[in-house]
């Protein structure tokens, strides 16, 4: 498992979000919300998720999530 750098716990929670809400409005489970807080490898596609549904745009992603993966590398799990 590959730990991930990210700020989802950070900005969520000045968001005054719970990972349920936040779960909810990405469509991903509260789990996923919980492993990647805990800085767990995510899919591309759940990143995009995420930071759209902290009310954020795709080009401040490095705000979030610390790689810059989101430009066409590979998937992971």
């Amino acid at each position: 498992m590959t730990i991930s750098a990210n700020r989802v716990r950070q900005i969520r929670e000045a968001k005054m979000m719970s990972k349920a809400e936040l779960a909810r409005k990405a469509d991903v489970t509260v789990q996923t919300i919980h492993r990647i807080e805990n800085g767990s490898e995510c899919r591309l596609d759940t990143k995009r998720k995420i930071i759209l549904a902290l009310g954020f745009e795709l080009q401040n992603r490095t705000r979030i999530f610390d790689e810059d993966e989101l430009d066409g590398e590979q998937e992971t799990s």
